[in-house]
């Protein structure tokens, strides 16, 4: 098994970790442990964030792993990093005057008419700053490591660091050994020890020489970093837009609330990022030798398998929703809409299989990435205008059409390019299978004391129902085919 494989693996074994850690903080610790405007609060500053630092990243992180390798010149490779390493520092000094100038209109057009809600944004909102800048950093140093092929750690940084730490905070103010304002100091903290961390492992990995000139190709370079700033920026604001735009007309708690929703709906997007880690170079190498062929069936193949796999997560997490809002603090209430709609967008992003590797590899991404402008606008304005009219489940709601907008958009656009298109007969049995377990499972429970006893035997039974019918009714080839290496199973099979 070669490194670059092995570096994979272990990868998603940390991605799974981080996300359980992070799955048992949000749903749990800190519900538990901290207020509902604090929650609301960190959610908030954190949302931001995300949708600042790419802007300071000016598209940098990926510049760097696309064009460090084409460098043969030892003196023009110094000149491409220390530009990389520079500009967003000046992209920053630009964003940060703006933002202190302009901080107190931006504060008030986040005015939701709560005095205590501006009061606590007012108070720690120079921590957004703090937090864009640190993960802008800690994306170059990662990046860094990734064209040395030592990715491992920097992704234990990223996905498994950041929770512990948070982890560790939480228990320390359920102890009462620190208060919240240092709860918030700390986790902020955190960010900036993860990138320092990083960035002594990355440049000890491979050091460079610091030097105050641009490489002889540094309008292509500039070139492509706007490009994938707008990609990178449009992928954000589908996360984070709308976390931020409820704080405009709902008090800074109903944030936490949203997210808990939207968090639960992601754990379906889990599967895809797998996936895509071998999709996303394989697409791109059969683009590049224009075999159709084999395009056509990796893109019919990846969209079915993960149709099939996001289905099954899909079904656990609507068929066992009531239960998990009985784990979660009466406080945070109930919004099954947001969780279905989110969830259907997310099981829709999966059903795409790699048609945004196909978009982005081939000649057509300055397309993609206008549309993806297009989406940005609809998406705010969809905010603004469902989620006074509906709260919480409009922002649910934008988000929603936004993603079924741009996706449909992407399906079309790829069917008019490329004459081809990833749904089969296989996609409408796999949507029907999904649909019949969820009016078979939605209304059924065990009805035990306990609500975790509960999720759990519901699980199993749907998991081994699923996996009865998607085996025998030979839906995936490559799913039976793992199926049958299992041990376990070779002798019942």
């Amino acid at each position: 098994m070669g490194r670059v494989i092995k570096q994979s693996i272990a990868n998603m074994l940390t991605t799974y970790l981080g996300f359980g850690i992070g799955a048992i903080n949000t749903l749990f610790i800190y519900t538990r442990f901290l207020s509902k405007d604090y929650n609301g609060l960190i959610s908030f500053l954190l949302s931001t964030s995300n949708l600042i630092w790419p802007l300071m990243a000016f598209g940098m992180h990926n510049t760097l792993v696309k064009f460090y390798s084409s460098y043969s010149n030892k003196n023009e490779q110094d000149k491409f990093v220390s530009m990389l390493f520079l500009f967003p520092i000046l992209v920053s000094i630009i964003l940060g005057t703006i933002g202190y100038l302009g901080y107190e209109f931006i504060l008030s057009y986040f005015d939701s008419g709560k005095v205590s809600d501006q009061k606590l944004i007012s108070s720690y909102g120079g921590l957004i700053y703090v937090i864009a800048f640190s993960m802008t950093y800690f994306e170059i140093f990662f990046s860094w490591t990734k064209v040395q092929l030592k990715s491992v750690f920097g992704n234990f940084m990223k996905e498994v660091f950041q929770r512990i730490g948070a982890s560790i905070l939480l228990v320390f103010v359920y102890l009462k050994w620190i208060d919240i304002p240092s709860f918030i100091y700390g986790l902020v903290g955190l960010y900036c020890i993860r990138v320092i961390i990083l960035g002594i492992y990355a440049l000890n990995l491979q050091s460079f020489q610091f030097k105050f000139e641009f490489p002889t190709n540094y309008l292509t370079v500039f070139k492509y970093s706007s490009l994938i700033l707008i990609a990178g920026s449009v992928a954000v604001i589908l996360i984070d837009l709308d976390k931020i735009m409820i704080k405009k007309y709902l008090p800074i708690g109903e944030v936490m609330v949203y997210s808990l929703g939207v968090y639960i709906a992601s754990v379906i997007a889990v599967p895809s990022r797998a996936m895509h880690q071998i999709t996303y170079p394989l697409t791109a190498k059969l683009l590049n030798e224009k075999n159709k062929i084999d395009l056509y069936k990796l893109y019919k193949s990846s969209s079915l398998n993960l149709l099939i796999i996001s289905g099954f997560v899909f079904i656990l997490i609507l068929c066992n929703v009531k239960e998990l809002y009985h784990l979660i603090p009466d406080e945070y209430s109930l919004y099954i809409g947001v969780i279905l709609l989110i969830a259907i967008a997310k099981l829709y992003d999966n059903a795409l299989g790699n048609t945004n590797a196909i978009l982005y590899n081939s000649d057509y991404y300055r397309t993609v990435l206008i549309m993806g402008v297009f989406l940005a606008l609809l998406a705010y304005i969809l905010n603004l205008i469902f989620i006074p009219i509906y709260g919480i489940n409009g922002a649910a709601i934008a988000t929603f059409i936004a993603i079924f907008f741009y996706n449909t958009l992407k399906i079309l656009f790829v069917k008019l390019k490329f004459k081809i298109q990833p749904f089969t007969s296989k996609t409408l049995i796999v949507t029907l299978v999904i649909f019949l377990f969820i009016l078979l499972f939605y209304f059924w429970d065990f009805d035990l004391e306990y609500s975790i006893l509960n999720i759990a035997l519901k699980s199993i039974l749907i998991g081994f129902l699923y996996g009865v019918v998607i085996y025998y009714s030979k839906l995936s080839s490559e799913i039976n085919a793992i199926v049958k290496k299992l041990p376990i199973l070779k002798k019942i099979l």
